[in-house]
């Protein structure tokens, strides 16, 4: 079968891997029909991940299901599933704490499209995948919501929700600050449209790209392009920048017991954290995976209620067969591939 591979710098191909089978009687066989880009794979293609090529590209999409495992009865073949971009049993305490992505019965950080476990697992951005733990981790697409809409609940969907939709149901109508700009930059925009959808009295999104400006006033924020010496207070602040400064001007906008998440990932330590302020407001600071599977209801329940539109976020929806050439053709914020 047909795998989309990256193999080097700026450099993807689309490669003959062998077909996966099924593993156990718990598990499937799905077939991508729509994918899309995570903010990591524009990280990844342009050769500044820590992740040694070759392997098999894709960790979002929503599949077909085309075969079953004996065990496995809720599901049936030829349904629609989102498919978790993280791969977990369900069953290990981890799992069972609502900590998929620490999954114990599985080797550390295994993911579709990158990682330790790609080499087995391989990526959405191919003909066939295996579903090791089919009832666990497939979700069963909502009918009439359209897969080319919701292809990012996998991960960057889920991230941002994370991020803002259990503080919001906390504390509701909450003020709301996001800093976006890491990478293309969706997941600060998927935060956004996910306040709103919450009803957020107020969302503010500061980021430098005029692009992702507009697209943020479009879904209902108020926009800053430069970075005040403040901001705030906000009991709800994201941090979707992936700038030392920027994630220290979000924490110190935070609010006295407020909350700030930050979805960016930082290579190397950062030693500029204002741990003061954040002692003194009793500020809680998250970092860290997603646990996908876990928000990813959450997220299609938005997108059902129509409260919630990601396609609005979409740059480019192309054929799958021009996936390679999208890919290598900067800059975009969201890509979907769709089969």
């Amino acid at each position: 079968m047909q795998a989309l591979t990256y193999v080097g710098e700026k450099a993807v191909e689309w490669r003959e891997v062998p077909e996966p089978r099924l593993e156990s009687d718990r598990a499937a066989l799905v077939r991508p029909k729509v994918v899309s880009t995570c903010d990591l794979d524009a990280l990844i293609v342009a050769g500044r991940s820590p992740f040694a090529p070759p392997f098999t590209l894709g960790h979002e999409c929503v599949a077909e299901i085309v075969e079953l495992g004996d065990e496995v009865e809720s599901l049936q073949t030829g349904e629609f599933v989102s498919v978790p971009f993280q791969i977990s049993c369900g069953e290990c305490g981890p799992c069972r704490a609502g900590h998929s992505g620490n999954c114990a019965s599985l080797p550390f950080m295994s993911t579709y499209g990158f990682g330790p476990a790609v080499q087995r697992y391989g990526g959405f951005l191919s003909d066939l995948v295996s579903v090791p733990y089919a009832e666990h981790m497939l979700v069963p697409l909502p009918a009439g919501l359209d897969p080319v809409a919701v292809a990012s609940a996998s991960d960057n969907l889920s991230d941002a929700w994370r991020a803002v939709g259990p503080q919001l149901i906390e504390a509701p109508r909450s003020p709301v600050l996001v800093i976006g700009g890491a990478g293309p930059g969706s997941i600060g925009l998927y935060a956004v449209a996910i306040a709103v959808a919450l009803g957020a009295e107020a969302v503010v999104y500061l980021d430098a790209d005029p692009r992702r400006r507009e697209t943020a006033a479009a879904l209902g924020a108020q926009v800053l392009a430069d970075a005040p010496k403040r901001l705030g207070p906000y009991p709800i602040t994201v941090d979707a920048g992936g700038d030392p400064a920027l994630l220290a001007l979000a924490l110190r906008a935070t609010a006295p017991d407020g909350v700030c998440t930050s979805t960016a990932i930082y290579f190397g330590e950062q030693p500029q954290l204002p741990l003061l302020a954040m002692y003194t407001n009793g500020v809680t600071f998250t970092t860290g995976r997603v646990h996908a599977r876990e928000a990813m209801p959450q997220v299609l329940e938005l997108a059902v209620r129509g409260s919630l539109r990601p396609e609005r976020i979409t740059s480019r929806v192309v054929r799958w067969d021009e996936a390679r050439d999208a890919l290598l053709d900067p800059p975009w914020t969201k890509l979907v591939f769709e089969r």
